[in-house]
């Protein structure tokens, strides 16, 4: 909820504090770039504390950076509190497929990642999908309030991680931290979540740009609901369909060919339809984003999921900063917002082919509890 709050919020609090383009995008994509940055503390984190302390005190660090934009008098302390929040989420990202392994046999593994990812994607929607028609009327149009009132339900999650007892202690030994970068899977996992957080993020940081050069601005919120309810319903089809789905090459490959055709539809239409066309987009995306996110709790050890899952992040969230960035200093050149989309489009054409290199083999558990 509180990085995909931003985008519907943006127009309250450039008026406020006076934020040009650049700085109205930093609210969004700072938080992303911080989710690639805080992978590695994250990680480090598991192997001193354990994966469900280290979930608790990300959850706090979000609700407290979070909390903090909605009180911050200037533009540095925003964008501060914006990195506070995006360090304490980047935490939770190797925290939650680190847990999967100790509180579930393995052939359900790929149903705890669908269930916890259906959770975020709920949300991305809650907070792009019904901030400006329901949450902004109620606190009189304030976006400080709003902020504030989105961040109060991580402290409610971050207190209900202590009711089980189990798995409370911290780890008896210290294990490796640091992404093996000898192991090809984490630089090919972190490629191809690039693919897919790079267009979903960055098409919905450029929809009011996209839809105010074609003259469709007034769609503007409904585009946003589409869009992000649409991740929803994908998260929903994966809590039908990840057993038979995780680990297939053939569902990684067709996901990501229609992510990226979604995304071309969206710059080639207009109106309805290429809203239509990115809300596809958004759905298929988000069926690829847990056909990844599910898979290195699935490949490696579990005493190495967490390192795995963490370097997958690093690189996956720093294109998805990077490349959208990039896309905007583009379309900046020459005119043309639909330019930043095409960046993401040329770099999701030049990963596909990574997807017929991955080694797909389930790993062995060394032991339940490890």
């Amino acid at each position: 909820m509180p990085i995909l709050v931003a985008p519907p919020l943006a127009p309250f609090i450039s008026s406020d504090l006076g934020l040009n383009q650049t700085l109205t995008g930093a609210l969004t994509t700072l938080p992303i770039l911080m989710l690639a940055i805080g992978a590695m503390p994250g990680s480090l984190a598991i192997s001193r504390l354990g994966p469900r302390n280290t979930l608790v005190l990300a959850m706090v660090v979000m609700a407290m950076g979070s909390a903090a934009r909605g009180l911050a008098p200037e533009i540095v302390t925003l964008l501060t509190a914006s990195a506070v929040m995006g360090l304490g989420i980047a935490m939770m990202q190797p925290a939650l497929p680190a847990l999967l392994p100790r509180w579930l046999p393995p052939h359900h593994v790929a149903m705890g990642t669908a269930i916890y990812m259906n959770g975020m994607l709920m949300g991305e929607f809650v907070g792009a999908g019904i901030t400006l028609p329901l949450l902004v009327p109620l606190l009189e149009n304030s976006w400080r309030l709003t902020l504030l009132a989105w961040s109060l339900p991580a402290l409610l999650v971050a207190a209900a991680l202590f009711l089980p007892k189990r798995d409370l202690a911290r780890p008896t030994e210290r294990a490796a931290w640091l992404p093996d970068w000898s192991n090809p899977l984490t630089l090919k996992l972190g490629l191809l979540l690039g693919l897919s957080a790079s267009m979903f993020f960055g098409l919905n940081a450029y929809m009011g740009n996209l839809l105010a050069q074609t003259g469709h601005f007034d769609k503007l919120s409904q585009a946003l609901f589409c869009y992000n309810i649409a991740q929803v319903f994908a998260s929903l089809m994966m809590l039908k369909m990840a057993r038979q789905w995780v680990g297939r090459r053939s569902m990684i490959t067709v996901t990501a060919v229609i992510s990226v055709a979604g995304t071309t539809g969206a710059i080639a239409l207009e109106g309805w339809w290429a809203i239509a066309s990115a809300t596809l987009m958004s759905f298929v995306a988000g069926i690829l984003l847990i056909l990844l996110v599910a898979l290195p709790p699935l490949l490696a050890r579990p005493g190495e999921t967490g390192r795995l899952s963490a370097g997958t992040f690093l690189v996956g969230y720093t294109l998805a900063f990077t490349i959208p960035m990039l896309g905007g200093v583009v379309s900046d050149m020459t005119g043309d917002v639909r330019h930043s989309i095409l960046v993401m489009i040329a770099y999701s054409v030049l990963v596909l082919p990574l997807i017929r290199t991955l080694d797909l083999k389930p790993a062995r558990a060394e032991s339940s509890g490890s």
